[in-house]
């Protein structure tokens, strides 16, 4: 089932971004093999997942997850706010503690979060 707008549905396969939309009792896209900074984390690649509150896109999401775990290389740390977990679908994601207070309700979409998330990984490294 359809979670995502048309236009955010439209930006992902126009970028060619894999992605899987998931309806339940929480809602969410996740971006499979999500590519990560080289040479930072302990992971190549990751499922990302944004969960999407209800009243989206007027209503901001708010963090990310991921899965496998990701840790930074030069410390084998979690990076800072990303070692809680968080259940979804049955697996259990690695939640990285990222706050949005400037979410544009009208213009922004799935193409913000999707510039937060590599914002916050590359800050992260």
């Amino acid at each position: 089932m359809a979670v995502l707008p048309i236009r955010d549905r439209a930006y992902l396969v126009e970028h060619g971004v894999a992605f899987e939309e998931v309806d339940g009792n929480e809602k969410g896209v996740i971006f499979r093999g999500y590519v990560l900074p080289a040479g930072l984390f302990d992971q190549t690649k990751a499922d990302i997942l944004v969960l999407l509150p209800p009243g989206y896109p007027d209503v901001r999401p708010d963090m990310f997850f991921a899965t496998p775990w990701i840790k930074l290389c030069r410390s084998a740390q979690y990076p800072r706010a990303a070692d809680q977990a968080h259940d979804f679908q049955g697996s259990r994601w690695q939640r990285w503690s990222r706050h949005n207070d400037q979410w544009r309700p009208g213009v922004d979409g799935i193409w913000t979060m999707l510039r937060r998330i590599d914002t916050a990984l590359e800050a992260a490294a």
